[in-house]
């Protein structure tokens, strides 16, 4: 169990980038992604900002190469994209080289298509090749197929946290020797169902987002993919390969409080971070930068600051929530804020948390609001999740 896991791939779409480069681009020159909703109709669609990808769904299956008469659904091909660039930045040409897993996770997954058929599917048999792309686990095999996997494929969906989960997954089955190679991540698009849903838990904002502000009004919905490559140390040794940084650590946990909320006092994001500094065998102050989850909600922020409070006490790292520049993408979260956090570490960056003014009256802790040039060896990045899903992960060189 001691075997160290490298990354040496990432990919990622988003809507304040189609990749890697154009999405750290966004990040450092403080430019968001959040607009009115575009690609479907919704009553909704002038009262909020998304985080939209402005690409129709032809435009991707024209970018993909898919034939006319694919099944894919939005979710599906938005993580085909994350996952062609991941494979070629850790210059993969032959995907079943080694014993090589794929471990993708959503919260929409095909749902974003057959919602708008579910009345009528008996009455429109053109329609009906999207009945078999619904399920969760039908984007993933799409995908594997797709870049021709033939090895292991699961999937996973804890809503917030999914991507996070996948990442752990993948790295306990290289740890145990089952695996070499893992792709994990996670992919989720826009759909009715999620901002009508997000709606009616009254947790969207009418403006822009504004993480750990006491003014917060409540997250803004985004669409994104981002998937890892994940080797073993043996593999890369073996193959002389670069590596872009380290799973160093991780940790879940479950506070079981409530079916949408954190428990008051952070327990299971606490728990979540503790685990993940025991297994990376470091010390909370040894973190440069803390990409926080800081989804503006009036519960979250609260909760994940008394957490943060809790494992550092008046010795907080710079910390910033980077879902003002894409909103809050679900189940893809945790897959893209680690390559943000893997960005960071690679350019010695921490990324300003937009919107912020005032601090919370309970907490009164500061995000950072500048980009903030300094040397960074490790970076944690929180995902939490309805139902009490907390996980963490930390990143090295």
């Amino acid at each position: 169990m001691s075997k160290k896991v490298a990354i040496t791939g990432m990919g990622i779409i988003s809507s304040i980038g189609m990749n890697v480069e154009e999405n750290y681009h966004s990040l450092i020159h403080q430019k968001h992604g959040l607009s009115r909703l575009q690609n479907f109709d919704s009553i909704h669609k002038d009262q909020i900002f998304v985080g939209e990808i402005k690409m129709t769904n032809d435009e991707l299956a024209t970018f993909l190469n898919l034939s006319t008469n694919h099944n894919f659904s939005r979710t599906a091909m938005l993580g085909l994209c994350a996952v062609k660039e991941a494979l070629e930045n850790a210059s993969i040409k032959d995907v079943n080289e080694y014993k090589t897993g794929f471990i993708s996770s959503t919260s929409v997954g095909g749902m974003d298509v057959t919602e708008n058929y579910f009345l009528n599917y008996e009455d429109l048999p053109e329609m009906q090749k999207y009945i078999s792309s619904h399920d969760a686990g039908a984007s993933s095999h799409q995908i594997a197929n797709s870049i021709g996997l033939k090895g292991f494929v699961s999937t996973i969906s804890t809503a917030c946290s999914s991507a996070a989960n996948a990442i752990m997954y993948g790295a306990r089955l290289i740890k145990s020797g089952k695996l070499d190679r893992v792709i994990v991540g996670g992919t989720d698009a826009l759909a009715k169902f999620t901002v009508n849903g997000f709606k009616s838990l009254m947790i969207l904002t009418d403006e822009f987002n504004q993480p750990f502000d006491v003014n917060r009004k409540g997250l803004n919905l985004g669409e994104a993919a981002a998937y890892l490559v994940l080797e073993s140390d043996e593999i890369v040794k073996k193959s002389n390969k670069k590596v872009i940084g380290y799973l160093a650590g991780y940790g879940n946990a479950n506070d079981a409080f409530h079916q949408t909320a954190s428990s008051d006092n952070g327990e299971g994001a606490y728990l979540a971070m503790k685990k993940a500094f025991e297994i990376a065998d470091i010390q909370p102050n040894q973190i440069d930068y803390i990409n926080v989850h800081g989804t503006a909600t009036n519960n979250n922020d609260l909760t994940e600051g008394r957490a943060l409070l809790r494992i550092y006490e008046d010795n907080l790292s710079n910390f910033s929530s980077t879902k003002p520049y894409t909103g809050h993408t679900l189940a893809a979260a945790a897959g893209i804020e680690a390559v943000f956090s893997l960005l960071s570490l690679q350019n010695n960056v921490v990324y300003p948390n937009l919107n912020f003014q005032t601090p919370i009256e309970e907490l009164n802790i500061f995000p950072t609001t500048t980009l903030v040039k300094k040397d960074i060896q490790y970076v944690l990045s929180n995902s939490f999740g309805f139902g009490g899903n907390c996980s963490t992960l930390i990143f090295s060189k």
